[in-house]
């Protein structure tokens, strides 16, 4: 009898039974390790880490070996035994020099995130600016002042501010509908680069949770839950610049709990001949608190003020004829100010182990003005054309994800279900025509707005051996409502609008070194309320419907490519308009191209990436050589050296590249494009750390934004069409000194 039962106890284990694990997989410093890959060595099943950290895995025997790997540590192995079946893995890894070897590409419908890993890990970014930079193919300039949003090129897409890229911080939405000065306005000087502890993005409209703009693609920021040092840092450099940094660690070795107060003051003239005089400073703290459940909640509060002077888009022929040189103004009263108080919590709660809640819950509190003059005299031959457009908005917003993980057999099936709203609340939205930024000359739009988005999703990621199948649709109801106080009589105007959005993505991964996929999905970007309620426009959420097809490759160990053939298609192209300065919808256009990345990992500290973007844009309604789609880019190039050595030395020399371009609809005035490079090189000793950073190293001239605009100066008696620009930095100096403690 007892021999019976001793072979009964043993039989499992003999016969290979399956059982199961988990764990949560942390560093030494207590900060949870995302996306870890988890390998059963013998049965050549595997996982990954979610957000916090943890792990579930099935089909693991007494006897089988596991790896844990992550891209910036060693990896560590684990024989499994008895004990590890009945208790939570509570499993430490080491950090390590990054190592592409490391990557595995595995069944993930966004694998090429490891990119921006990379990036972070070995050039650190120091504006808000960088940050995005990150993102392979996009492509930014700025705009006018340094205070305002960014201009954004994407996938063949002036994006001006934002118009058909998703962007967020933690799930707060950096998007703004129906902005004063032009539809998805997103300005991210809110941000604190230093902060920042991964970007996720996507390229196409093929992701169930990602709603209003995901056209040309998303991208998304989380900040750190912790920080692992105190630092102090300043920056000196050209053009009266000054920019201090400071992060402290509020609750040190406190495993439960973490919070940290992170500030940043930017004082800088830029090159103009008259000073921008920026100002702006930005506070944000976090406090992050972690259950026994390993439940996590995270509360952060954020403040911004910025304000600044602007010299203005200026016409080519004011320079060609030496009237004024690059850097100088024909309306140097342009600028503004803007300020932004955002609070969010974030909610992480295992209800189980197959089953998790996610929440996060934000306000904004959002003020801003900006004076611009694009035409000068060309409305008004007296005072100018200078326009004041200005809002004062308010955003509420709740997201709720539920998101199971199940199996049936050796598939594995992962769903997320979605629901949550946006409302915006924003008074006195203004569009006047003003002198000297004093005087309101004439009201052109002043009104309230209130715009609600309600929406649901529902996404499977479906793993059967090699497949990853990925069905998922979005169901999002916008509420339009304006009204408008220049009227005299009471007008309030409604409309009401709903768009179902299914997607389906196919991701083959023939190896841990090869993978296919295709993607395919409808999109929306919103219309502005405005325009939609003045009848100016009838579709309230056009649509937009592309499709991806490529591979990611890892031939070598330290050598990742990846190609991908795209197509979009849009219902309804945003288009900027000068006169008012905004963007307004137009017709049916299509784009197609070719999206190409290399990263290279030449030595254990020495780093090669490069990226090419081919975009081919164009309207669909307009007849041959009148189809073009302005500002349209259409090649893109970035890349550059990395290095980070255990000397203490480390730093980057890179590039981007963008050709010429149209600037107006039959191409008779042409965009110049620009090749810059750009420097960095820093030494870190013991607490300190020293660097020096150059931008345009060669002293390029350049033209950051340029515009086709018909203008009219004091003097002249007719209107001139012509390119008005923005010029690019010249050859400029930085340095900054850190202290870590």
């Amino acid at each position: 009898m007892k021999k019976f039962i001793v072979i009964a106890m043993l039989l499992p284990s003999v016969l290979g039974y399956a059982y199961h694990i988990e764990g949560y997989i942390s560093n030494k410093k207590n900060l949870k390790i995302e996306d870890a890959y988890i390998l059963n060595i013998n049965r050549a099943s595997h996982t990954h880490s979610n957000s916090n950290g943890y792990f579930n895995m099935s089909d693991v025997g007494i006897g089988d070996t596991i790896k844990i790997s992550h891209l910036q540590y060693k990896e560590k192995l684990i024989l499994i035994k008895e004990e590890h079946l009945k208790n939570t893995l509570e499993i430490i890894l080491e950090e390590e020099p990054l190592n592409l070897s490391e990557i595995t590409i595995s069944n993930h419908l966004n694998t090429l995130n490891i990119i921006t890993q990379i990036e972070l890990q070995t050039n650190p970014v120091n504006s808000s600016q960088e940050i995005l930079r990150i993102v392979p193919g996009l492509i930014i300039g700025q705009h006018a002042g340094g205070g305002k949003a960014e201009q954004l090129f994407l996938r063949g897409f002036d994006l001006d501010h934002g118009t058909d890229i998703n962007i967020t911080v933690d799930g707060m939405p950096v998007n703004m509908v129906s902005h004063a000065h032009g539809q998805g306005y997103a300005d991210l000087h809110f941000v604190i680069p230093e902060t920042i502890k991964n970007i996720d993005f996507g390229k196409g409209p093929y992701y169930g949770s990602k709603g209003n703009f995901t056209t040309a693609g998303y991208v998304d920021f989380q900040t750190k839950d912790r920080i692992e040092y105190n630092i102090l840092g300043m920056e000196l450099g050209s053009f009266n610049t000054i920019r201090t940094t400071v992060l402290l660690n509020l609750l040190e070795n406190n495993k439960r709990n973490s919070a940290y107060l992170a500030s940043e003051l930017l004082l800088t003239d830029g090159p103009f001949d008259s000073p921008q005089n920026l100002n702006r400073v930005n506070l944000m703290s976090k406090y992050s608190f972690w259950f026994k459940d390993h439940s996590k909640l995270s509360f952060q509060a954020s403040y911004l003020k910025s304000k600044w002077d602007a010299s203005g888009q200026i016409p080519q022929r004011l320079v060609d004829s030496g009237v004024i040189g690059r850097f100088g103004a024909v309306d140097d009263t342009e600028g503004g100010n803007t300020s932004r108080t955002n609070i969010a919590f974030n909610y992480f709660k295992p209800i189980s182990q197959d089953l998790y809640l996610k929440t996060n819950a934000f306000y904004s509190k959002y003020d801003f003005e900006l004076y611009s003059n694009f035409t000068f005299y060309l409305n008004d031959p007296v005072y100018g054309d200078q326009i004041k457009q200005k809002e004062d908005r308010h955003i509420i917003g709740l997201n709720n994800e539920l998101k199971s993980i199940s199996k049936i057999g050796k598939t594995e099936i992962t769903n997320q279900a979605g629901l949550g709203f946006r409302y915006d609340i924003i008074n006195d939205v203004e569009l006047s025509h003003t002198l000297n930024r004093k005087k309101v000359l004439n009201p052109i739009q002043f009104g309230n707005i209130n715009e609600t988005n309600i929406y649901s999703y529902f996404s499977s990621s479906i793993k059967c051996g090699k497949w990853l199948l990925n069905p998922s649709v979005r169901l999002d109801h916008f509420i339009f409502d304006y009204y408008d106080q220049l009227s005299s009589e009471y007008l309030s105007q409604v409309k009401k609008e709903t768009a179902i959005s299914p997607k389906f993505n196919i991701v083959y991964s023939a190896s841990n070194n090869f993978q296919v996929f295709l993607k395919t999905g409808k999109g929306f970007h919103s219309n502005d309320s405005r325009l939609l309620l003045s009848n100016k426009v009838k579709n309230a959420i056009p649509a937009a419907y592309g499709a991806d097809i490529g591979f990611i490759w890892k031939p070598y160990p330290k050598l990742l490519l990846n190609t991908s053939l795209w197509y979009l298609y849009l219902q309804q192209e945003f288009v900027y308009v000068g006169d008012e300065g905004i963007v307004e919808p137009s017709g049916k256009t299509k784009r197609y191209g070719l999206d190409m990345g290399l990263n290279y990992q030449i030595l254990d500290w020495l780093y090669f990436n490069f990226d090419i973007n081919y975009a081919y844009a164009r309207s669909i309604e307009e007849k041959k050589g009148e189809d073009f789609i302005p500002l349209a880019p259409e090649f893109t190039s970035a890349g550059g050296l990395n290095f980070k050595h255990n000397s203490g030395f480390a730093g980057s020399i890179k590039y981007r590249y963008i050709s010429d371009r149209p600037a107006n609809e039959n191409n008779s005035i042409i965009a110049k494009g620009y090749f810059i490079t750009d420097f960095n090189l820093s030494y870190s000793y013991k607490h300190w750390t020293f660097e020096i950073m150059v931008e345009n190293l060669f002293d390029t001239e350049w033209n950051e934004t340029q515009f086709a605009t018909e203008s009219k100066l004091m003097n002249e008696t007719i209107p001139v069409e012509e390119i008005h620009f923005i010029p690019g930095i010249p050859f400029s100096l930085r340095a900054k000194v850190s202290f870590k403690f």
